[in-house]
């Protein structure tokens, strides 16, 4: 049985961090990394949209189609309209592949690239 990973906080606790940094980088969330929802979803739609992208501040320009097809299936879900288990299904898809999950989101660890430092420059 593989070991659990160590939180990220705990490893700056721990100090860590510090000994293997690379192990323990993470990326600083930002707000608008997802950007506005399309114009073609509708209220309730576009409200899960946003209900996603404050949940999930990982999420980038490549998530959207992604992001569209959850909204879609959620605002049915919200709005009490009858959803099937095929409908579900894709919705558990897309949050897993979007890393929304429990067992998804420890494995989301992302960071921006790095400039490298050129001594000659």
């Amino acid at each position: 049985m593989p070991r659990q990973r160590t939180p990220a906080a705990k490893a700056r606790i721990e100090g860590r961090h510090l000994i293997n940094a690379g192990r323990f980088k993470r990326n600083e969330p930002t707000a608008d990394a997802i950007g506005d929802p399309p114009k073609w979803l509708t209220g309730p739609q576009a409200t899960a949209w946003r209900e996603f992208a404050g949940e999930l501040p990982w999420l980038n320009h490549s998530h959207r189609a992604l992001l569209e097809i959850a909204s879609v299936v959620r605002a049915r879900l919200h709005s009490g309209e009858e959803v099937g288990t095929k409908a579900l299904s894709l919705l558990r898809l897309c949050l897993s592949s979007m890393g929304a999950t429990p067992a998804d989101a420890s494995k989301v660890s992302w960071a921006p690239e790095e400039e490298t430092d050129d001594l000659l420059d």
